[in-house]
């Protein structure tokens, strides 16, 4: 599998009346990046194996900001949200898949180069680079956060290590980052088919699960207890600015459910591709139930003293029985959890980058030379990101309202918008306008409230 897009010749056969593109066995290992090319192929991907891979493409640090959003937009309107957002997601992905089906690609680079050239796929490879490396730094510097503290404002946070053993050198940021990246990063992201991750994908939504349950846990208890406060259900609209604050949700939202990137690949390996729609929208129902529970649960125990990254909030006293215990298992459960979704973004960034790179070269599979050293060199461009970025939550919200919405919407609106194969219903080109008009105009405003919060927060 590459960015760049070929056309199989299939090893299995099908009868006329269900063949597809979708019902092609797709490729591992093509020999040649030209037209016509043989491959070794490996479609032995199950169906629950998929639905993992994508759910924890989907489930990361985006869930950590979630019950933010309901701060901001009230429970009503946040939970509403969500399902929206999933809706979208659904239906931009199945505009990627269906017009792949018509033009047989077998990635989303691919398709872009077959709507728009050489610049539509370039365009789709930059769009990946930037937002997934902005991702995986947040989840290393987040791994960091939980696990060896920080100093924020002149306040210390301990992390976990440094509550249970004290301050020593190998669990201070850069060790721990260091034994994380070399123990854990680096063997999981030398395996080069995105099926090998199935089992750490599922153990990283049980991961999720843990930290859901607990959180929910807590909140019941508390509840009984008469500790927390009914939350707001509707969002607080006091003047202009509070209204323009409500777009900057937007980012944090489409960060949340963006998973387009690796669609193709999980397609590409499925034992049957045909099965790629149900395996998306199991995916979503699965996320958007961890979500809405996450968001509710968490809004619910911290009101409106919920921060941006509600992990933080367990750095408190939660005024519980065995309340540091549970303290512990939240943002462990959490960490790890990450550990696990960042082989599954760090794949497809590989691809990506080797097709930016090396737009004529064999398949990445078939060289190790330069699949080992591109490995090698993105994770440390991300573990050095990580040290020397003391944190980019604000440039993780501007990413989000760039390289994600462009991955998640803008493109494949765009793709139906051109429609090159005139293919695309009233339906589509409606959908895809709104698509359009509404990620360009919410995200101009998010982008905007968030540089002039940051102007404020930095005058003298």
């Amino acid at each position: 599998m590459t960015i760049k897009d070929v056309t199989p010749i299939p090893k299995r056969s099908y009868s006329p009346s269900s063949s597809s593109s979708d019902d092609v066995a797709a490729p591992l290992l093509p020999k040649s990046h030209g037209d016509e090319v043989a491959y070794d192929e490996f479609n032995g991907a199950s169906f629950s194996g998929a639905v993992f891979n994508l759910a924890t493409t989907i489930i990361g640090a985006g869930i950590m900001a979630l019950p933010a959003t309901m701060k901001i937009l009230g429970l009503v309107l946040g939970i509403a949200m969500i399902v929206v957002m999933a809706f979208l997601t659904d239906a931009s992905i199945e505009f990627l898949l269906r017009f792949s089906k018509i033009k047989r690609s077998r990635s989303y680079g691919g398709l872009m180069g077959d709507s728009f050239g050489k610049p539509g796929r370039v365009l789709l490879q930059v769009a990946v680079l930037v937002n997934n490396i902005g991702v995986l730094i947040v989840y290393m510097i987040i791994i960091g956060d939980v696990l060896a503290g920080k100093t924020e404002d002149g306040t210390h946070h301990y992390g976990v290590l440094e509550g249970w053993f004290g301050h020593h050198w190998w669990n201070g940021r850069a060790a721990i980052l260091l034994i994380t990246t070399l123990g854990v990063f680096a063997p999981l992201a030398c395996f080069k088919r995105i099926d090998s991750l199935r089992f750490t994908s599922a153990l990283s939504v049980a991961l999720a699960v843990v930290f859901l349950v607990i959180t929910a846990g807590i909140s019941i208890m508390k509840l009984i207890s008469g500790g927390v406060a009914m939350p707001r259900l509707l969002p607080d609209v006091s003047d202009l600015t509070s209204f323009w604050n409500l777009f900057t949700v937007v980012p944090v939202l489409v960060t949340a459910f963006i998973c387009h990137y690796n669609v193709h690949s999980i397609q590409n390996e499925l034992d049957d591709p045909a099965q790629i729609r149900p395996v998306v929208r199991s995916a979503l129902m699965l996320c958007s139930s961890v979500y809405i529970m996450t968001s509710i649960f968490g809004f619910l125990l911290f009101g409106d003293d919920t921060l941006d990254d509600v992990l933080a909030n367990f750095d408190t006293d939660l005024g519980i029985p065995l309340g540091s215990v549970l303290n512990d298992a939240v943002r462990v459960s959490y960490a790890l959890h990450l550990m696990l979704v960042f082989p599954i973004v760090f794949y497809p960034l590989r691809i990506n980058i080797d097709g930016l790179l090396f737009p004529s070269a064999r398949p990445l599979t078939t060289s190790n030379v330069r699949f080992g050293c591109l490995t090698a060199g993105l994770i440390s461009v991300v573990f050095l990101g990580a040290n020397f970025i003391p944190s980019i939550w604000d440039a993780f919200q501007f990413t989000g309202a760039t390289a994600a919405v462009c991955l998640g919407f803008i493109f494949p609106a765009s793709i139906i918008l051109k429609d090159r194969h005139g293919r695309a219903t009233s339906r589509d080109t409606t959908l895809a306008v709104f698509m359009i008009v509404l990620a360009v105009l919410s995200n101009a405003i998010a982008i905007y409230s968030d540089a002039y919060a940051l102007f404020k927060k930095n005058a003298p």
